[in-house]
């Protein structure tokens, strides 16, 4: 039976749920590997089982793709009821686009597209709550590449703002988070996704391809400090460098 005690580093894998047979976890793969931690990789599009328990996982993290949470293949489906998994077992659970979509809908709420057909694809402003900025300190521009927003559950809270779609990033229950954008990209997947991703272009709100590349020129090295920051945050429970730091400095 899964207990509340989480696994040591290194004991246990992170499971890692990915929704093409291409996809990569990225930096963030990257970054919790130089954390300590084992990757197992999971792909349900493709046959692959998830996990009855996470028991055997140090928690796991459900990146994005090009399916909706709408989306009515069983795949789906059955990805969205498994989130009940992480959530009763209190296991630490990261939701990227996608992903945190999926949470939304496994938690009560909506995923849709705004009514003028607006997406957030390439570099936009990020503001955090006030609970967030008491958590950490955030990038000011991040990375994105949806068309469709989400409703914040009942009971999450808010951590960061948009202004195309409100809702950018939120945590529900201590040990549960979601993610609109992308801190996950490398650079070579920042341009795979622009050669494949060309024809979207062409949507309303959304940036050309020089405009995604110079973007990250500009804005990718605070958006990977804030994840490796983050990261620390969601699996080892632990309290941002940067706050700390702020805190201690305050007069007595």
């Amino acid at each position: 039976m899964p207990t509340d005690r989480l696994p040591e580093k290194g004991e246990h894998p992170v499971l890692i749920v990915l929704h093409q047979e291409r996809s990569s976890p990225g930096r963030v793969g990257q970054l919790l590997v130089e954390k300590g931690y084992r990757l197992d990789i999971r792909r349900p599009v493709l046959g692959d089982r998830l996990p009855s328990t996470l028991a055997e996982h140090a928690g796991a993290v459900v990146f994005g793709g090009p399916m909706s949470a709408n989306d009515t293949d069983d795949f789906v489906k059955t990805e969205i009821n498994w989130l009940d998994v992480p959530l009763r077992e209190k296991r630490p659970l990261l939701g990227i686009c996608l992903g945190a979509q999926m949470l939304v809908r496994q938690l009560g709420g909506k995923v849709q597209a705004n009514a003028d057909g607006s997406t957030e694809i390439g570099w936009y402003p990020l503001r955090p709550t006030e609970k967030g900025r008491l958590l950490m300190h955030w990038p000011k521009m991040v990375y994105h590449f949806h068309r469709e927003g989400f409703d914040l559950p009942h009971g999450a809270e808010l951590l960061a703002e948009g202004d195309t779609y409100a809702n950018q990033a939120f945590r529900y229950g201590g040990h549960a988070w979601g993610l609109q954008f992308h801190a996950e990209l490398t650079r070579a997947m920042m341009h795979r996704w622009v050669v494949h991703g060309a024809h979207r272009f062409i949507l309303p709100n959304a940036q050309q391809g020089r405009e995604h590349l110079e973007g990250r020129m500009l804005f990718d090295a605070p958006l990977k400090a804030w994840l490796n920051e983050f990261l620390d945050i969601v699996f080892e429970g632990k309290m941002s460098k940067s706050v700390a730091t702020s805190r201690a400095v305050l007069p007595a």
